[in-house]
């Protein structure tokens, strides 16, 4: 199924978390299985759009000090110009090749240049980058016995775990890659991805990453059911100096089901900013 063809189904999509949720009066098949869709007309809304740093060790790359970054959001609430974000090249998780790659792209912003971004092109957010993709579109789960879908509102974008199974001995490389999941300790979903393509960049910061880029992450309710965090471990060897970590968090949100916003409407290059091109696609559906 294409990620577009989720939007003849949206429908469909509710009444699953509905029936799923333990308010709809349904038992759970495996009582320590944690709920991680939100309750009917509910979703997960992202914190940020920025990893934050792990409890210890290793973390993202970050923002260079020495020109802030300033979202929209924050523009308007400051009255001041907004930025795009520059990545910090001091971060020592990153391989000179990868530096280099991305001190490129840092010139073009400080060029004047707009920056690839896939919520703002319409491209995938990959893995780990989904967690960070957007701030203004919601994310919802489906939690099945044999896959749990991740759906992000924009675009739509939409990632398929399969549950406890053993990954292929070797996946062809797609934008979201091969995931396989199981449940830990009755409290935390585990997603481990790899064949993820080299097209994809890890970050909103343009950190490119190999073939054997390996992502492990652990979802996890907090806060009374009203934050969800995510713990995220990658490993490549061939970008990074070392495994590195991160977290993400999100939090519940009232009256918001998920509804139609497919992304590449009217989304053009208005202002010949040179940005870069929507994804196109020959080949219909149906």
């Amino acid at each position: 199924m294409s990620r577009f063809s989720l939007l003849g189904v949206s429908a469909g999509v509710l009444c699953a978390s509905m029936l799923l949720s333990p308010s709809a009066g349904v038992s759970q098949s495996t009582p320590k299985t944690p709920v991680l869709h939100a309750q009917f007309g509910a979703a997960w809304m992202e914190v940020g759009d920025e990893f934050l740093p792990p409890p210890s060790g290793p973390g993202p790359v970050v923002n260079d000090p020495r020109y802030p970054y300033i979202d929209n959001g924050r523009a308007r609430r400051e009255s001041k110009q907004p930025t795009y974000r520059v990545a910090d090249l001091s971060n020592p998780i990153l391989q000179d090749w990868a530096k280099e790659q991305m001190k490129r792209a840092n010139d073009e912003v400080l060029a004047g240049k707009v920056p690839f971004r896939p919520r703002e092109r319409c491209y995938p957010g990959s893995v780990p980058g989904f967690v960070v993709y957007t701030l203004v579109t919601p994310f919802f789960f489906i939690q099945a016995d044999k896959q749990v879908t991740l759906v992000n509102e924009g675009g739509p974008e939409v990632r398929r775990v399969q549950m406890n199974v053993a990954h292929s001995a070797n996946p062809k490389p797609s934008w979201y890659g091969e995931s396989v999941g199981h449940y830990e300790n009755g409290d935390t979903l585990v997603i481990d991805t790899i064949g993820i393509t080299t097209k994809a960049f890890v970050d909103n910061y343009r950190t490119p990453h190999t073939d054997a880029l390996h992502v492990v992450e652990r979802y996890k309710i907090l806060d009374q059911g009203r934050t969800l965090e995510v713990l995220i471990t990658v490993e490549d060897q061939g970008a990074f100096t070392t495994p590195w970590s991160a977290i993400q968090r999100f939090r519940l949100v009232q009256e918001r089901p998920l509804s139609e916003s497919p992304c590449a409407e009217n989304n053009l290059d208005h202002f010949n900013f040179g940005v870069a091109p929507l994804p196109q696609d020959d080949t219909p559906d149906f």
